[in-house]
């Protein structure tokens, strides 16, 4: 199963199929380091959209599969299984079709490519955005190259950044490519580094964040964080070290030993700094500095300069799955939280001389 699914939502009416004839709407496969646990609890922290008790109700009519049979809520999910949904009317067309939209292409060979996505591209069409996605783009740029199929899930995106990160991802071109460099992933053999602009200030320069990240039972968009070892999410390991301090807000880097959806943003506001401009996690709001209208209107500007989280993907790191080389790349910030940064480091700077 990939790093980060998509948000798939259950059918409200879940009924039997009036003509017995089922249609897939999802797939996925059980990672090899998943523990025993109960079907809906698994579909649950997996589909944001979807209530364990709908989940419950697909299963109690034989809409859920394992391996091809229809299992109940209580069936316990194990290593490699194939979960899928079935319900009883065709799934919408989620056919990828290319779309000629700019990329910001890092590097490229035969065998992969390297993408610096800008904030507000959607990685992949779900539910809201069939068109105008990275993966549509990527369609495009590789649309004369006979042996790609961007329908495939052989090939293509290797991991996946949130909508409103900027930042690298690899493509992988070929089967081979991306069975290598997903096994990396997996592995956590690559390197990763993010740069984030959270609220508050640090009493350390560095520091690491350990806290599973599942679901959050009170908003299904969102993730929480729950104790290491805990039955609830997976297990997620954050460093950080901070790269510049602005008194109310600091500019940090993460290092990644894990990839859990939202997992900075999660862990972030999990030790009391939210990232800037976070909405999700409470980063629009002003956690820090003073009450004066000025300083009000200060932020409220910032906001305006960078209207997203915050976090910027910056560095990628991995072995070619072909030559073997370690390959290493670097990327700009995003112009708006380059702007948004030099803007703090400004106020600090004639707070300072006052």
């Amino acid at each position: 199963m990939t790093e980060e699914l998509d948000d798939i939502e259950l059918m409200d009416d879940v009924e039997e199929s009036s003509d017995g004839q089922l249609y897939e709407h999802m797939r996925m496969e059980v990672d090899h380091g998943q523990v025993p646990v109960r079907i809906d609890k698994y579909m649950s922290e997996h589909l944001p959209h979807s209530s364990r008790n709908r989940i419950q109700k697909a299963a109690d009519a034989g809409f859920i599969q394992v391996n091809g049979t229809p299992v109940k809520s209580n069936y316990k999910v194990r290593p490699g299984d194939i979960v899928t949904l079935m319900l009883d009317r065709p799934h919408y067309d989620t056919t990828i079709e290319p779309e000629e939209i700019p990329l910001n292409v890092v590097y490229e060979d035969d065998q992969l490519m390297v993408i610096n996505k800008p904030a507000g591209m959607v990685v992949h069409p779900g539910v809201g955005n069939f068109h105008g996605t990275l993966v549509n783009a990527i369609a495009w740029h590789l649309r004369n190259l006979p042996s790609y199929d961007p329908n495939d899930p052989s090939v293509g995106l290797v991991h996946r950044i949130d909508k409103d990160t900027s930042g690298l991802l690899v493509v992988a071109k070929t089967p081979e490519a991306k069975t290598e460099l997903g096994a990396q992933f997996f592995n956590h053999d690559t390197h990763r580094s993010y740069q984030a602009l959270v609220w508050g200030n640090f009493t350390e320069d560095t520091g690491r964040i350990e806290g599973n990240i599942g679901r959050d039972p009170k908003d299904r968009q969102r993730m929480a964080v729950f104790p290491p070892g805990s039955e609830i999410g997976k297990s997620a390991v954050t460093h950080y070290r901070v790269l510049e301090r602005f008194g109310y807000t600091t500019l940090v880097e993460c290092r990644l030993e894990t990839g859990r959806t939202h997992q900075i943003r999660a862990h972030m506001k999990h030790i009391g700094h939210p990232l800037f401009a976070d909405e999700r996690y409470g980063g629009m709001e002003i956690l820090r500095g003073e009450r004066t209208a000025s300083y009000k209107a200060y932020i409220q500007n910032c906001l305006k300069l960078c209207n997203r989280q915050a976090l910027h993907a910056k560095t990628l790191g991995f072995v070619h799955p072909v030559t073997h080389e370690q390959m290493d790349f670097t990327s700009e910030l995003a112009d708006d939280m380059s702007e948004l940064i030099e803007k703090w480091r400004k106020y600090i700077k004639s707070n300072n001389t006052q």
